[in-house]
Order: structure tokens, then sequence, then C-alpha cells
């Protein structure tokens, strides 16, 4: 007869990380939640909310740093970032993206990067923005046994040759390219694809045409699963896309306690009695006997 598992053994294995086989497997099962995170409470907040996936997007450029776009972000900041999310994540896949210039340059380059997420951050899988163009680093990333999600639709690191942020895949010939890029990716080894900015019944067709999974941002409700920017998702951004729901004006809520704060300092109200910490009296009186000699010492010079 076995023993059976105590329950911090269960809660261990209930907080088991989805495989990519699992995410693989979802498809057509059940619908897949993915949301950003850049930071060890993040990640935390994400789990507890039962997300599937935690991605360490370059977004992080925009929703923390307050840059204008993704393309400054660099290998070492992403890496930093990664470190943060992965010592905190138990219980999902976390996936980093590659930023921009670290992989465009060849499969030397994209394994060279991949491997500082995994050897440095303990990242188990990357994402890579682009079609049949980067197939080669795709091939490369896979062949060595790293798991590689992409990104078609709105490509943010390339939102300069698109004119900006803009919705993708609105003619029949985009449309089918992204149709033959997505199948492109999944032969070359993705385990899923995002699409972003996408029409929603061109979503839907790419979806039903693939066997990997598809995690929809700004493309409407027929993908396998949905990806948001976890800043947006909480009301804690100043920029705020058609394609996302605010599901907690946290802005404000923090707003309100840091004014709190700040009339509470300015009352004498804060800190409180029970805020402060205690010596105990006859080390008090100790030190009060010290303070005496010394003043004394110094009276006698």
């Amino acid at each position: 007869m076995t023993d059976c598992p105590s329950g911090s053994d269960a809660a261990k294995a209930a907080k088991r990380a989805p495989t990519i086989v699992d995410i693989i497997n979802a498809k057509s099962v059940r619908r897949l939640v993915m949301l950003t995170a850049y930071d060890a409470p993040g990640a935390r907040i994400a789990e507890a909310g039962g997300v599937d996936m935690i991605l360490v997007g370059d977004s992080v450029a925009m929703a923390v740093l307050g840059r204008p776009d993704t393309n400054s972000m660099t290998m070492d900041e992403m890496v930093h970032h990664a470190r943060a999310v992965s010592s905190a994540a138990r219980g999902s896949l976390v996936v980093a993206d590659m930023p921009f210039l670290s992989y465009e340059g060849g499969p030397q380059d994209a394994l060279r990067n991949a491997g500082r997420f995994f050897r440095e951050a303990g990242i188990r899988a990357v994402k890579l923005e682009g079609g049949r163009q980067i197939l080669p680093q795709v091939r490369a990333l896979t062949g060595a046994g790293i798991p590689v999600m992409g990104h078609l639709g709105l490509t943010p690191q390339r939102a300069a040759m698109f004119g900006g942020f803009k919705a993708q895949a609105r003619t029949a010939e985009a449309a089918h390219n992204l149709l033959r890029d997505a199948l492109a990716l999944q032969d070359a080894g993705c385990f899923s694809i995002v699409l972003e900015c996408v029409p929603a019944p061109v979503a839907a067709a790419v979806t039903a045409r693939l066997r990997v999974p598809t995690i929809g941002i700004g493309a409407g409700p027929d993908c396998d699963g949905q990806v948001l920017v976890f800043h947006d998702l909480l009301g804690l951004s100043d920029f705020h896309p058609r394609f996302a729901k605010v599901y907690a004006d946290l802005a404000r809520i923090a707003s309100d306690a840091v004014g709190a704060y700040a009339r509470d300092v300015r009352e004498g109200s804060f800190p409180a009695p029970e805020h402060a910490f205690s010596i105990p009296p006859e080390e008090w009186e100790k030190w009060q006997a010290l303070l005496r000699a010394d003043s004394a010492a110094d009276d006698g010079e």
C-alpha cells in the first residue's frame, strides 16, 4: 500500500507548470490564458489569477520604462526582467520575447541570445516576431530543443514599416500571406502562434487551419487563447488599446492610497505606536547612563 500524498505535496502537484505538450494539447479542448509580467510581484499576481502562461514581453519598454516603442530593449534588460519573473513563477509556462535585433542576424544570433534566456534567466520558451523570413532562426532554435512561440499580424518590432501600430491582414492578399506564414512557422516547429491586431474572421480561419494553438490579442474570440498586457488589464497604463479590457482601476486605487499616506504623514498620524519598535526599559536606562557619562566627560574637558 502506498502512502497518500501530503497536503503540501498535493499543492505542489497542483501548481505544476504546463509543458509545451500541454499547451499544444489544449487546442480545441480548453482556452489558454496568457498575461505579461515583468517582475516577481507581477508573476505572483498572474499565477494567483490562474494563467497558463506568462509572457515576459518587450512591451515592458512601454508599459514600465516609459519608452515610445519596444525596439530599444536590449538582451541584458530582457534577461534582467525574465530572471525576476521566473524566480517567482512556479505554476505557469514562462515565455520571453526575443528583443529587436537579437535574432534577425541569423540562426547563430538567435541561438546565442535564446541560450542566455535559458542559462541566465530560467526561461523555457521564447517568442519571435515574423513569418517566413525568420524560418532559419526558428528551425535552429527548435532543432536545439528551444521551444518557440511565433508572432504574426501586428509585430511591434516592425511597427515603423506598417506606419505605426495598425491592424494587419485586412486585404485578401495580406490575409493569405498571414496564413502561409502561420503554416510555415508551425512546420518549422513553433508550439503556438500569437496573432495580434488581425481581423476576427481572418484569425478564426487561420486558427482552424493550424494544429497548434493561436493566442489572440486584438484578434477576436475564436483564437485558442488570449494574451493581454498586465498594465492594460489592471488600469495601470496611459496607453489604451482598443482590444484591451480594463478589469480593475488600480491606478486610481494606488493613487488614493498614496494620497492617504501623504495626509497621515503631514497630520502626524503615521507612524502610529503600532508601527514603531520598542527597546527594553533596562536597556533604555543603560543607554541614558552612558549618555550621562559622556556628558560628564565632555564637561570635564
